[in-house]
């Protein structure tokens, strides 16, 4: 049997590839000096077709299991057809390559790119190899930030407000954008209270939106779920909050990629009453890499 190279006898650590992106400047991190090996057995020999090697950037539904939906294709040609007869060496590079979207791993759908080798035969069909590696796209800091407040009411019953602001501890912008390490800080008031609330809580939830076909398919996970108050609050009172993200599994949000799937974030909060009526209010935050977050 013959032996196609792969992993670890790939140069520059292909298992990592980290795509930089600062407004419109995109540059590759990895150098692009990459080469494939391909050895046989001793004393045989590889009669081949030709040898090629792609770089592939695709979509898959897990409820379309098998069917890739490509979105990025490249080709280099390594060899004309001819005969292998010893350890054989090919250097390749991909330049000027588009890799837009961020490598994702969700409940129904994943997108990923991949380094594709085919060596082609007549006889004993092709000898196909894959390596597949990480892209991730990273953001400048908002230059503009929102504010974010939520409220909570119920007429004649209650009236609460959950501010939020950044980890800097500046109350005057208090911005609906935070990076994957960042500090949600924020307090809730309470100024009208006349049920009695037992508990409250504050929970992460991550939404994936996928569309295969003509259906549209969505799965809400609930990420992080913290105890913000323990019996009933009265009217005046505030409650502080220090919500840190780096503990969490989190992505950037992704919007609408390739008109396949959407992921967003919200932050729920929840309170229930003693008769355990639960009121909701939900507020969507946007997640964004920075550099040198992948450590």
């Amino acid at each position: 049997m013959e032996k196609l190279a792969s992993g670890s006898q790939l140069k520059g650590k292909m298992a990592k590839r980290f795509w930089r992106r600062f407004s419109e400047i995109k540059k590759i991190l990895l150098g692009s000096h990459l080469q494939i090996t391909i050895e046989p057995h001793q004393g045989k020999r590889i009669e081949h077709n030709g040898v090629k090697v792609e770089l592939l950037g695709q979509i898959e539904m897990y409820l379309d299991r098998g069917n890739f939906y490509d979105f990025t294709s490249l080709v280099r040609e390594l060899d004309v057809p001819g005969d292998i007869y010893e350890r054989t060496t090919y250097p390749f590079e991909f330049s000027m390559v588009e890799m837009p979207y961020e490598t994702y791993n969700g409940v129904n759908v994943r997108l990923r790119y991949v380094l594709k080798v085919t060596v082609s035969r007549n006889y004993g069909g092709s000898i196909i190899e894959y390596l597949n590696f990480l892209v991730h796209n990273y953001s400048p800091p908002p230059s503009i930030n929102t504010s974010i407040k939520m409220e909570v009411g119920i007429e004649d019953c209650l009236h609460i407000e959950f501010e939020y602001n950044k980890s800097n501890g500046e109350w005057k912008s208090k911005p609906h954008r935070y990076h994957l390490k960042d500090v949600i800080i924020g307090k809730i008031f309470f100024f009208l209270v006349k049920i009695k609330i037992k508990n409250m809580d504050i929970e992460i939830r991550r939404r994936e939106s996928t569309v295969t076909g003509a259906t549209n398919h969505v799965e809400t996970e609930t990420l992080a779920k913290f105890e913000l108050m323990d019996g009933a609050p009265v009217r005046g009172e505030s409650i502080p909050v220090r919500l840190f993200l780096s503990p969490y599994e989190l992505t950037p949000t992704h919007r609408n990629i390739n008109n396949k799937f959407s992921v967003k974030y919200y932050l729920n909060l929840v309170l229930v009453d003693e008769e355990g009526l639960r009121y909701f209010k939900q507020q969507q935050i946007t997640i964004y890499r920075l550099p040198l977050q992948d450590t």
